[in-house]
């Protein structure tokens, strides 16, 4: 097996299996209780809120847990609606489903009014442009922190600071990004920040958002008051430390990992245009996540494709992974200026710092092959 899709998500890190394991058996008690047992799980979880607040530079209160990324997107989107307001919000023509359907929702609906700023060829979301579309009564600016199919990294700090200048809200998406690549929530004047532990070797179901100090958000979900009274629903206690775990070992070797990823998608990359020279990467390669390679196949039809490298047990995707299955081209191959048919001859790769030299060699070969295979019989 060859995974490169580790954009949908990622292997669960032995070391946070086998901290989860304890709270699946005998420390299984309710955080909420007072006897020892859930006061041991309360530790626990309070244990991981400090984890992940020090990969951001952040204060532990103001790590909420969630059950992932988008349950964090939709909570940031609902919260400046809340009181019967009708704000104005500005998001990414290129952002998650997460964000860009909750908005659509929320102004459907007629709970806010939506701008939506296109990006530019690259994928980049020019802050002038989000200045330029700000107007009073703008309340929330949403701009994913780095693309989940192209990999572009967007200019968070900029963006923020417009945002506060003009007196709104700056939430990211950073679910591809968190524990990937360095975030700082106050030099980039983050307000709201959106993560899942899937996307960086923790278990699946879990995440949290990054809400500021002093900010006052409605709970999204009501019940018994967990979470500081803001998030209800017993915690999840093994997913959570198992997160936490995930978290802290990101934080501890992400420059080695930053450093070998990049330098494997580039041999995939040169491996690729070797056997094909007339690939494209869709996205800019100087500001991108450094797992991240989006390449469109001239003639070639993506999900055939990947049909014949499954086969071969190479597994990758033609997008975001909450999309699988779709008819429809990739939305943010066409915001960039991709053609129909250029979308869905587009295929994503995202290697790991786990994958080999050796993996990522048979890879290219077996694209090449499946490449000639394809177009011999179009």
């Amino acid at each position: 097996m060859i995974y490169l899709d580790n954009a949908a998500t990622t292997k669960l890190d032995e070391g946070a299996l086998s901290q989860m394991m304890p709270y699946l058996g005998e420390w299984f008690g309710n955080a909420s209780a007072a006897y020892s047992l859930g006061v041991r799980s309360r530790a626990a979880i309070q244990e991981a809120r400090e984890k992940i607040a020090g990969i951001l530079g952040a204060s532990p209160e103001e790590i909420f847990f969630t059950s992932g990324g988008s349950e964090s997107d939709n909570w940031a989107l609902h919260s400046v609606c809340a009181g019967g307001r009708k704000p104005h919000i500005l998001i990414s023509g290129i952002e998650h489903p997460a964000v860009f359907e909750t908005s659509r929702n929320l102004m459907r609906e007629g709970y806010a009014e939506v701008t939506f700023v296109p990006p530019d060829s690259a994928g980049f979301i020019d802050p002038e442009r989000i200045r330029a579309s700000i107007r009073p009564g703008t309340a929330l600016v949403s701009v994913m922190y780095a693309n989940n199919e192209i990999g572009t990294i967007q200019n968070i700090r900029e963006i923020g600071k417009i945002a506060h200048e003009n007196g709104a809200l700056m939430h990211t998406d950073a679910v591809q990004a968190f524990a990937h690549i360095p975030i700082d929530v106050n030099q980039e004047e983050i307000d709201l920040l959106s993560a899942s532990g899937h996307k960086f070797n923790g278990p699946k179901g879990v995440g949290f958002l990054y809400v500021r100090k002093g900010l006052q958000i409605e709970p999204f979900i009501a019940g018994g008051g967990q979470e500081y009274g803001k998030r209800s629903g017993t915690e999840n206690v093994p997913g959570i430390v198992g997160m936490g775990e995930a978290a802290a070992k990101s934080g501890q070797y992400m420059a080695n990992r930053m450093k070998e990823e990049g330098r494997l998608r580039d041999r995939l990359l040169t491996g690729i245009r070797d056997r094909i020279p007339d690939i494209s990467v869709n996205g800019s390669m100087e500001r991108r996540l450094p797992n991240n390679l989006n390449v469109t196949f001239p003639d070639v039809d993506a999900e055939e494709l990947l049909l014949l490298l499954n086969r071969k047990g190479i597994f990758a995707s033609a997008g975001s992974a909450c999309q699988a299955g779709s008819l429809e081209p990739s939305r943010v191959l066409l915001a960039i200026g991709c053609s129909r048919k250029e979308a869905q001859e587009s295929v994503r790769f995202t290697v790991s710092w786990e994958n080999t030299e050796e993996e990522i060699d048979e890879a290219a070969e077996q694209i090449g092959i499946a490449v000639e295979r394809l177009r011999e019989y179009a």
